[in-house]
């Protein structure tokens, strides 16, 4: 599993032109990617180390400050581009595998305590974000 994680003051992504999730106030956007053999472990993985991380302003993390967190599905983290002008898919899961994990992912952070908003799985979003710092990290869950 894959998780890009910035710092942001605000954020929203719209589908059809409705907002459908949106944060107003410091907090984090985590674009999340899942890969074909991610499963619980990498879930609770990524949820409590976006949730922990101390990446806000004060050397906070999010659980500190009780920041929202929005989490964006984005199956193109795992694109590969090594080869020829036109990235490939084929490490991305499909969606029955990773919409489930998305979906747990942001369901464990709300166990965690914090406050989700969402994309929506496999929509055509856009996303904008007013990035603090700025500050964006890349987390890969651990291998077994």
């Amino acid at each position: 599993m894959r998780a890009v994680v910035q710092r942001t003051l605000s954020a929203s992504v719209r589908v059809a032109d409705e907002v459908v999730g949106r944060t107003d106030e410091p907090g984090l956007l985590v674009y999340l990617g899942v890969t074909h053999d991610d499963g619980p472990a990498d879930v609770a993985w990524i949820a409590r180390k976006v949730w922990e991380l101390r990446l806000l302003r004060d050397e906070r993390s999010a659980s500190d400050a009780g920041a929202p967190v929005l989490v964006v599905s984005q199956f193109t983290l795992y694109g590969d581009v090594r080869k020829g002008r036109r990235p490939s898919w084929s490490a991305a899961a499909p969606g029955p595998v990773s919409e489930p994990l998305y979906d747990a992912v942001c369901a464990e952070l709300e166990r965690l305590g914090a406050r989700v908003e969402r994309g929506v799985f496999g929509a055509d979003m856009q996303v904008a974000s007013v990035n603090d710092g700025p500050i964006t990290l890349v987390l890969d869950s651990p291998r077994a």
